[in-house]
C-alpha cells in the first residue's frame, strides 16, 4: 500500500504518487493541516481538475534539486544579482490552486518579501523562478498558470525544460530570461548528473572551474 492516513499523519512511501479525484479547496486545506510542518509528502491542488496529488520523492530527487539550486546560486553570484531562495514552500491561490515547487527564487521581487514569515500571493508577488525535479511525477506547466511565475524550470530525465510565462500561458523556451547569455538548458544538466555519479562537491567545484 502506498499511503496511510489518519487524523494526525500522512505516510507515503518514497517514490510514490497518489491522486485523489473530486477534491475541494477544503479537502486540500485538510491535507495541509494533517501534514503540519513536515516537508513530505508534497501536496498539490488544482480546482479545475478537482484533484489533489501527493508525491513523496526518492533520494535522487533531493540530490538533484540540491545541486541545481546550488548551480543557480553560483550563476546569480556570477551576475552580481541578489536573491532569496525558498524551499520548502507552499504557494496557494485561494480556491484555485496549491503547489510546492522543489525550490524557488525571488530575484527582481526580492525586496518585496524580505522579513516575511509567510507569503500571501493575494498581495505578495510570485517568485521569479520556480524549479521542479520530476523523478516520480510529471509536472505540467499549466499547474503553474494561476501563479503566473515568470519562469519555470522542470528537470526530467537529464533534461532541463524551460517555460516562460507570456501573461496567458507557459511557452517552452530554449533560453532563460534570467540567464539570457548562458546556455543553462544544455550546461546545467551535465553537472546535476555529475553530482549524482561523482558527488556534489566535485560537481560544483568542476562547474566553478569550467565556468
Amino acid at each position: 500500500m502506498q499511503i496511510t492516513t489518519n487524523p494526525d499523519t500522512i505516510n507515503l512511501l518514497p517514490g510514490s504518487q497518489v491522486i485523489f479525484p473530486k477534491q475541494t479547496w477544503l479537502d486540500y486545506e485538510t491535507f495541509l493541516r494533517i501534514r503540519q510542518d513536515k516537508c513530505h509528502p508534497k501536496i498539490y491542488f488544482n480546482a479545475i481538475t478537482q484533484e489533489i496529488r501527493l508525491m513523496s520523492p526518492l533520494p535522487g530527487h533531493g540530490k538533484r534539486i540540491d545541486t541545481l539550486r546550488d548551480l543557480i546560486k553560483i550563476l546569480l553570484g556570477y551576475q552580481g544579482q541578489d536573491w532569496e531562495c525558498f524551499d520548502p514552500i507552499t504557494l496557494k491561490k485561494f480556491e484555485q490552486a496549491g503547489l510546492e515547487p522543489d525550490t524557488c527564487f525571488y530575484i527582481t521581487n526580492r525586496q518585496a518579501i524580505l522579513g516575511k514569515e509567510k507569503l500571501d500571493l493575494a498581495i505578495d508577488p510570485p517568485p521569479d523562478l520556480a524549479v521542479e525535479i520530476d523523478l516520480t511525477s510529471s509536472t505540467k506547466p499549466e499547474d503553474y498558470q494561476p501563479f503566473a511565475i515568470p519562469e519555470l524550470w522542470i528537470y526530467r530525465q537529464g533534461e532541463l525544460l524551460i517555460y516562460l510565462w507570456d501573461n496567458q500561458t507557459y511557452q517552452e523556451s530554449q533560453t532563460s530570461q534570467i540567464f539570457p547569455d548562458i546556455d543553462v538548458k544544455n550546461l546545467l544538466p551535465q553537472y546535476v548528473e555529475l553530482a549524482w555519479t561523482k558527488g556534489s562537491s566535485i560537481a560544483l567545484r568542476q562547474f566553478e572551474q569550467d565556468f
